[in-house]
């Protein structure tokens, strides 16, 4: 019984590393290194889905209203931010070195919301030390990385900046709009935007011209991508529905720390002593992170 009521939690965090892992392959393995076609191939199958789940019964959705759409466009122009950058910073960064940089987001969130608040939030000291932990971790990653890639930083900066955005739009927008209805405005947004900006960034041309185009690895390998994005929405809205916050957090915290461990097991990862610590400090200050929310609600 006790084990029954952590399988939303374990076929999250299996999602979650099989997600990523199938990400980096293509990106660094295959080095299929075009996002706007990667990344709106799986926009693109992630809204078809969405959109026969919920003509389906499978996934509660209702109508979406122009006006609800279009005030939801800002968060969707971050969102096509976030996994465009994001999808340029993992094809050349080890997956520990990336979550690294991704804690950040935290504390970009937390400006954000404090900002928009208008007014002088006390913040919990447990929580002032993990922010400071994750953004020193990141802050110093880069001095520490024996192969540091400045343009791969660069983008994960960009990355975690609009992933912290949009974390903090997502919870002070006032909508009536769900977390599907939410994904399915970024994903044919993100189709959109990413079709566009194909041509101009060179992705087309250069992907006619890709190695292994006609490879079934490779198909496989963009067909379970853009599966895997999918399921990995609809157990994360499960997960968010059945338990609060903290547990949510304790999951992703899990799941991160797993593919953090197996990922030296399947890739490269060239990793020294000074940028292990740096890792293990922001998981440290994420951590914490998940601890001090525990403690504000509790109070």
């Amino acid at each position: 019984m006790q084990c029954r009521r952590h399988i939303p939690g374990f076929t999250f965090s299996l999602v979650f590393v099989l997600s990523y892992f199938t990400n980096k392959f293509v990106l660094s393995v295959l080095k299929f290194t075009y996002p706007t076609l990667f990344q709106g191939w799986q926009t693109f199958i992630g809204a078809v889905l969405l959109l026969l789940s919920g003509k389906l019964g499978w996934v509660e959705m209702s109508f979406i209203s122009r006006s609800a759409a279009l005030s939801w466009l800002p968060a969707s122009l971050l969102f096509v931010g976030n996994i465009y950058a994001g999808s340029r910073a993992l094809s050349h960064l080890d997956i520990p070195f990336f979550f690294t940089l991704q804690n950040s987001s935290y504390v970009v969130t937390y400006i954000i919301s404090t900002a928009l608040h208008r007014e002088k939030q006390k913040m919990h000291q447990l929580k002032s030390i993990s922010m400071g932990l994750m953004l020193l971790a990141a802050v110093n990653l880069p001095l520490c990385d024996p192969q540091v890639d400045n343009t791969a930083y660069l983008w994960a900066v960009c990355h975690l900046l609009c992933a912290g955005a949009y974390k903090a739009f997502q919870v002070h927008k006032s909508n009536n709009l769900s977390d599907f209805e939410q994904h399915c405005i970024n994903c044919l947004f993100s189709v959109l935007l990413l079709a566009l900006a194909a041509h101009p960034t060179g992705d087309l041309t250069g992907a006619l011209e890709f190695p292994s185009l006609h490879s079934g690895v490779f198909h496989c390998g963009c067909s379970a991508s853009a599966l895997l994005g999918f399921l990995l929405l609809l157990v994360t809205v499960k997960l968010k529905r059945g338990l609060s916050s903290e547990h949510l957090g304790i999951w992703i915290f899990i799941s991160k720390v797993t593919a953090m461990s197996l990922s030296p097991f399947l890739f490269s990862v060239n990793i020294n002593t000074p940028s292990l610590v740096c890792v293990l400090i922001s998981l440290v200050g994420e951590a914490l992170l998940v601890f001090s929310n525990r403690d504000s609600q509790a109070g």
